[in-house]
């Protein structure tokens, strides 16, 4: 498919990018404003690793029947049972709320779980337990390394380029990751520990694919400097373009085999990443490169090129 993509595309094809960026302008908002209304009005499918309570994964002896497991479960008074099939028919996932009382109480409602279920079940194949306190440790010091993460890719953007670049950098950035968290709200796939890593790689692979194309922007801005600031960053675009789509056909390929055949267990971690190459890709060519012009990243760039070159003289 990417050898047929070689063949496709021109060598440096002449597209304008710009010429659209109000449209951009327009999806972008939608995709902001959305994912902050599905998260704040629906919120995030939080696993076991940030919720607390205990997981339960077990096979049934056939297909699991939700319903019946639903109402045999549900008579045992520990409190919120939730249950959900888990790749095969016969796997199931079973979420207990916390129980009051210390682990001793938590091994309690495993071992009444286990007897309710009788032969239902042949096998459990998981258990897990994570208390109140570690979730909310867990929420607090993700959120942390998530903007801890953006701000330090915003200063080294800041620093290898002008602070334009910077700044339509970590908005790109901000811009991937709320949407993202959205995708997630509307999908309510489990958000937990591998999730979040999730996250934290598609910012890494956005701002790698951002930070080719401001390279190329950059270099277009020094070599025609009598172009309008419109037609250079079209420029960039395109001459990066061919590279930038062959790099995320081949990451998709490989997330989609993973997603296929990967297993239940990490399907949500490839879903999320599935997704975030499609709006990194994105945003790094409707938003982060538009910003610039709004920034008007011109006169800097050409007052930087004027001072290097009378150093170097």
């Amino acid at each position: 498919m990417a050898f047929a993509l070689i063949k496709v595309m021109p060598v440096e094809p002449k597209v304008n990018f710009l010429g659209g960026r109000k449209v951009f302008a327009v999806i972008s908002a939608a995709l902001i404003l959305g994912s902050i209304a599905l998260f704040l009005f629906q919120g995030l499918n939080f696993g076991v690793d940030f919720r607390g309570g205990i997981l339960i994964e077990a096979r049934t002896d056939g297909p699991a029947d939700l319903a019946e497991l639903r109402s045999t479960l549900g008579g045992l008074g520990l409190g919120e049972v939730t249950l959900q099939t888990f790749g095969e028919p016969t796997d199931v996932l079973i979420n207990l709320q916390r129980q009051d009382g210390d682990s001793e109480a938590q091994q309690q409602a495993i071992s009444t779980v286990r007897e309710a279920l009788g032969d239902v079940v042949v096998e459990y194949r998981r258990t897990e337990f994570v208390g109140p306190k570690v979730g909310d440790e867990l929420k607090r010091a993700g959120a942390l390394a998530t903007l801890l993460s953006l701000l330090a890719i915003g200063v080294y953007i800041w620093f290898r380029f002008e602070w334009q670049f910077g700044v339509a950098a970590l908005i790109a950035l901000a811009h991937d990751v709320i949407a993202t968290i959205g995708f997630f709200a509307l999908t309510q796939i489990e958000f937990n520990l591998a999730t979040l890593a999730a996250i934290l790689t598609i910012a890494g692979y956005s701002i790698n694919d951002t930070v080719v194309l401001f390279d190329r922007v950059r270099e277009c801005f020094r070599k025609y400097k009598k172009l309008p600031v419109e037609d250079l960053l079209n420029l960039g675009i395109n001459q990066t373009l061919s590279r930038t789509v062959l790099t995320s056909v081949t990451t998709l390929l490989a997330l989609i085999s993973l997603f296929l055949f990967g297993g239940e267990v990490i399907r949500g971690f490839t879903m999320g990443l599935i997704w975030g190459v499609l709006i990194g890709t994105y945003s790094s060519i409707g938003l982060a490169v538009p910003l610039l012009m709004i920034f008007k990243v011109r006169s800097t760039a050409s007052a930087t090129s004027e001072a290097a070159a009378e150093s170097s003289s």
